[in-house]
């Protein structure tokens, strides 16, 4: 009987059970259910981030960690350079759905729903942080659609993106399904994309300096339509489709009468179905081999309404030439069988090379590497 209890005990000390949601594995365990091309490793980088997404990382290597749900903003710090973060400081609580963080000179930027924030000289007052400033509250209230991915360009402005504030839908007001870009202190907002239902991550090209973002495509057209979104913008005033055309050429039931799908940008290249392509990166670094150099990485979060689920992995998009030839995945084992064990959000490469995933679902981050 002992022995049974035993592992009894063994098997509920792995797994946390959410009605409906499937099987959430112990920290120490999901890790090792990810599989990685040969001389990938996984491990942990930290535990106890509690609905960890977008990530940013501070010239004095804080990561900064923002979340949605839980509307806390937390620091990050590996002090003893062991690649694993020992210190988890709640540096902000109680905001709107403070999904997006961005760094620049000495100051964190936090989106929440409708403003933007920056808590300045915030590395050196990790225990004591200021009372931040309001860059820019002008963006719209609406929670649907309404976190942000946030990120500054080449140009040292910060790229904002507003989503679609329903699953498919026209609105009078221009500034819904785009992507937006303001001077760092708040000033000189304007739209710089049109057309993007909802991207939750982005970043440019390493030799182009074009934009490339994810987008995620509309809901209840089918298990199979539309295609998630990889895109390009080289350019501003280019128009991605919604809410009237979707992946290559796919009028919307809705709206797709009302204009002609050549008219928008095509995808550069069309993802899974309902995967919800998040934070994506181009991969700069050598610590990964040669072929993985300036290629773009995309974590999916997976589907929540699809009849088989997708996703929940991260995937690779190749590059040739600066254009997106292949789609294939990269890193997965977040859903096995149905069941869904974690859900990768964003990404972010470190100084040395290697790659932080955060993942909102288990509240950790994983640090990626390749050993030759």
């Amino acid at each position: 009987m002992m022995r049974y209890l035993s592992a009894i005990v063994v098997l509920c000390s792995l797994f946390t059970v959410f009605p409906g949601e499937g099987i959430s594995l112990g920290a120490a365990a999901q890790e090792q259910r990810i599989t990685l091309p040969p001389g990938f490793r996984i491990a942990l980088y930290a535990r106890n981030v509690p609905g960890a997404r977008s990530m940013a990382l501070g010239p004095g290597g804080t990561l900064f960690v923002g979340t949605r749900k839980e509307g806390v903003v937390y620091a990050l710090r590996d002090r003893n350079g062991d690649h694993e973060a020992e210190e988890v400081i709640p540096l902000a609580r109680g905001l709107n759905m403070p999904n997006g963080v961005a760094f620049m000179g000495n100051a964190l930027y936090v989106a929440e729903v409708h403003r933007i924030l920056r808590f300045d000289d915030i590395e050196t007052r990790l225990g004591d942080p200021p009372t931040p400033a309001v860059v820019n509250d002008s963006f719209p209230k609406d929670r649907h659609h309404g976190w942000k991915f946030i990120r500054f360009g080449p140009d040292g402005r910060l790229y904002v993106p507003v989503g679609a504030p329903c699953n498919i839908c026209e609105s009078g007001d221009p500034r819904y399904a785009s992507i937006m870009r303001m001077n760092r202190d708040g000033t000189g907002l304007e739209i710089f994309a049109r057309g993007v239902r909802n991207t939750v991550g982005f970043d440019w090209h390493p030799q182009t300096k074009e934009l490339w973002f994810t987008d995620n495509g509309r809901d209840w057209m089918g298990d199979n339509l539309p295609p998630d979104e990889l895109n390009c913008a080289p350019r501003m005033g280019m128009h991605f489709g919604y809410p009237y055309c979707h992946g290559n050429g796919i009028p919307d039931p809705e709206y797709g009468k009302e204009k002609s799908c050549p008219d928008f940008s095509p995808p550069a290249m069309a993802l899974g179905p309902h995967v919800a392509a998040l934070g994506m990166r181009f991969y700069r670094g050598n610590l990964f081999p040669p072929a993985y150099r300036n290629q773009v990485l995309i974590a999916e979060h997976g589907s929540w309404n699809r009849s088989t689920p997708l996703g929940y992995r991260i995937t690779l998009v190749r590059m040739k030439g600066g254009r997106a030839v292949r789609y294939e995945t990269f890193a997965e084992g977040w859903l096995q069988d149905g069941l869904v064990f974690g859900r990768p959000v964003d990404l972010l490469e470190m100084p040395d090379g290697a790659l932080l995933v955060s993942d909102d679902r288990a509240g950790v981050i994983y640090r990626i590497r390749y050993e030759k």
